[in-house]
C-alpha cells in the first residue's frame, strides 16, 4: 500500500504561529493594563477649593495616568468641609456605585481643625478602610497634620493617627500629604489653609509613587 505524503502548507504554519504569538502577548500584558477605577474621597484639598476647574491635583492625576499609559478612570467624590464622619457615611454608596479598584482617603484635616475627638477620627478611618477592603478595593491613606497652635500634644497625637491606622490595616500610607509646601506664602491662599494652583503638582508628586505601586 502506498502512503500518500501530505503536502506542507506554509500558510497554515504561519497562521498557527501568529495565533500563538497573539495569545502569548495577551497573557504577557502587565497587570495594570486592565482598566482601573480610582475613587478619591476627600475634602477641600481634593475638591479644587479656590481653584479653576481642572487645576486641582485630582485633575492632574488624570493627565498623569494618561501620560503613563495606564488605563484608569478617576472619580472625585471630594466635598469641601468634609470630615471623616461624613466620608464614612457616604462611602458605602460610592463603593457600590463605582466599584473602585483603589480608594484614596484624604480626610481628617477638618476633624483636627475642629478639635474633634482623636479616637473618633481614628475609628472613622478604620471603618472606611474596612468598607473598602470588603469591596476588594485597595486603599491609599493620605496622612495629615495640623498647626502647633492647637497644642503640641494634640497636634502630635493627631499626626500619629494616620501612621497607626495605616500600619494596623496594612494599607499604603503617605505620611504627610502637604509635604513640600512649607513656604505658605508661596503655596497657599490667604489664611494658609488651602493650597493654591502652584501647590497642586507637588501634592500629586507626594502621592504618585504610592499610587503607582498599587496600580501595578
Amino acid at each position: 500500500m502506498q502512503v500518500k505524503k501530505l503536502k506542507h502548507k506554509p500558510w497554515l504554519s504561519y497562521c498557527m504561529l501568529s495565533s500563538l504569538v497573539w495569545l502569548l502577548t495577551i497573557f504577557a500584558m502587565p497587570a495594570y493594563s486592565a482598566s482601573k477605577t480610582v475613587l478619591v474621597l476627600g475634602d477641600s484639598l481634593s475638591a479644587e477649593y479656590g481653584l479653576a476647574r481642572g487645576k486641582g491635583w485630582v485633575s492632574l492625576l488624570e493627565n498623569q495616568l494618561l501620560s503613563a499609559k495606564i488605563d484608569a478612570k478617576v472619580i472625585n467624590a471630594s466635598i469641601s468641609g468634609e470630615t471623616t464622619a461624613g466620608g464614612k457615611t457616604r462611602l458605602a454608596a460610592l463603593l457600590q456605585q463605582h466599584k473602585p479598584t483603589i480608594l484614596i482617603i484624604e480626610l481628617g484635616g477638618n476633624d483636627g481643625l475642629r478639635g474633634l475627638a482623636l479616637k473618633t477620627t481614628e475609628a472613622n478611618l478604620r471603618d472606611m478602610i474596612k468598607q473598602a477592603s470588603a469591596s476588594k478595593a485597595q486603599v491609599l491613606l493620605l496622612g495629615m497634620q495640623i498647626p502647633p497652635n492647637y497644642g503640641t500634644a494634640y497636634s502630635k497625637q493627631f499626626a500619629e493617627i494616620f501612621t497607626a491606622v495605616g500600619k494596623e490595616k496594612n494599607v499604603k500610607l503617605v505620611r504627610f500629604f502637604l509635604t513640600g509646601l512649607e513656604d505658605t506664602e508661596k503655596f497657599f491662599f490667604f489664611f494658609f489653609i488651602h493650597p493654591n494652583e502652584l501647590a497642586q503638582s507637588i501634592l500629586l508628586a507626594n502621592i504618585w509613587p504610592s499610587l503607582q505601586s498599587l496600580i501595578k
